[in-house]
């Protein structure tokens, strides 16, 4: 994803530092309007408005901070104080794809259950044939130098209650492994900060929940794409 150009001088340069760096506006300048809006634009406003059929001029207005507001509201994301952060453009890639997200036909099509993983776009789902059995949800893959592994795999085994002993008995939820040490597992840190994970698809808890009770072992993982800078 990359950054729109922000008006504002030192104020927008501060500010796309601050998000780059943190994935959230800096407290001193998110001066909050009425509802709690924030009023500063983030450099990820014209892509935010573009999702949202909204004129797309980079500025935050009161109309563009509510629209904004609402959405994260209905995607339960926190806060909800309607300024265009990665979290939210994220979440709005993943819910315009909810209808169809193999519509480009990226994910091959099998009689049998295939979790596709989109780098790309950083989501993911399960069809079974053309049906989608499960998402478009947002996850995190592995990050530069340890990136998750393209291509066909399968779920080799499964654990409920995992723990990383490599990354500091790091709690891993429903993990299902598909990649020797790679697995889909829940992630118990905001998902849409960092660069990344240590090549796990990394998913919300209540997704990773979710996702165990749709798949099996022996189930086809799908990986393409790649994953933004």
């Amino acid at each position: 994803m990359e950054f729109s150009r922000v008006r504002g001088g030192a104020l927008g340069v501060l500010v796309g530092l601050t998000v780059a760096m943190t994935g959230m506006a800096p407290a001193a300048f998110a001066t909050s309007g009425q509802g709690g809006c924030v009023t500063v634009p983030s450099p990820y406003q014209k892509q935010v408005e573009k999702q949202l059929r909204l004129r797309a001029d980079g500025s935050q207005s009161p109309a563009d901070c509510k629209a904004i507001q609402k959405f994260q509201r209905r995607e339960g994301l926190s806060p909800a104080n309607g300024y265009a952060s990665p979290a939210t453009l994220h979440l709005l890639t993943v819910a315009s794809a909810r209808k169809n997200p193999n519509a480009a036909g990226k994910c091959p099509v099998r009689s049998w259950r295939v979790a596709c993983v989109d780098l790309s776009r950083q989501l993911m789902w399960v069809q079974r044939g053309r049906k989608v059995i499960y998402g478009a949800v947002p996850i995190r893959s592995g990050r530069k130098g340890l990136e998750t592994r393209g291509g066909w795999h399968s779920i080799t085994r499964k654990k409920r209650d995992e723990i990383s002993t490599l990354y500091h008995n790091t709690p891993m939820p429903h993990s299902q492994y598909f990649a020797g040490g790679q697995a889909l597992h829940g992630s118990l840190t905001n998902l849409f900060t960092g660069p990344g994970s240590a090549g796990c698809v990394n998913l919300r808890p209540a997704d990773a929940a979710r996702l165990w009770n749709v798949l099996q072992v022996g189930d086809t993982v799908y990986v393409y794409g790649h994953k933004p800078s």
